[in-house]
């Protein structure tokens, strides 16, 4: 069983398209118009082990907002595709990750049940603001929305903005790989409900 998917998203604000494989090497081919995005999504990718083609434009002259949430957006739905229906899967994931003077740990209920609590420090350092951590929030709710996942993510230190979003990307990669990962001990879904 190939867990991939393909997936178009055209609005007035950004035209998007991925495709994404589950069980991949971490390949990646990304372009949204931001680079640090860019950056963060490829350690998505990298982290996951999964591979990634991703293409966005969007109204950046406006901001970088609509970019963001719609790739979150795209990205979520092509999860869930790949994802079918959860059967064999871990479903839950759990990583702690440090990047230098930052630590954040990231777990995941591929429930059904969309959730997100994000938890980061004001940065002290925001290293030229390449990218902020607001933004990474509004990412991150798209995804858990339109992924159907339960995501917690709390960064319990840290003073570069930078290392912050760095920390929560790469910890997000490693639970989500983890919890979508096929057990041969799970019949079905692992839900003493038989559903998700």
């Amino acid at each position: 069983m190939t867990r991939k998917a393909a997936v178009d998203r055209k609005t007035g604000e950004t035209d998007i398209s991925v495709d994404l494989l589950l069980d991949g090497s971490g390949e990646h081919d990304i372009a949204t118009g931001i680079g640090f995005f860019d950056h963060m999504l490829t350690l998505l990718a990298v982290h996951g082990f999964f591979d990634l083609a991703l293409r966005a434009k969007g109204d950046l002259e406006v901001d970088n907002h609509h970019t963001v949430e719609d790739v979150g957006l795209a990205l979520g739905d092509a999860f869930n595709e790949a994802l079918g229906d959860r059967k064999g899967i871990r479903r839950y994931g759990h990583a702690a990750l440090p990047m230098d003077e930052t630590l954040t740990a990231a777990s995941i209920d591929l429930s059904r049940r969309p959730f997100l609590v994000y938890n980061t420090p004001d940065p002290r350092d925001a290293g030229g603001r390449p990218f902020d951590v607001h933004l990474a929030r509004e990412f991150f709710r798209a995804l858990a929305v339109r992924g159907g996942m339960t995501l917690h993510i709390n960064t319990f230190y840290g003073e570069n903005e930078h290392h912050m979003i760095e920390s929560v990307f790469k910890a997000v990669a490693r639970a989500l790989d983890d919890a979508a990962a096929l057990d041969d001990r799970i019949r079905g879904v692992r839900s003493s409900k038989g559903v998700l």
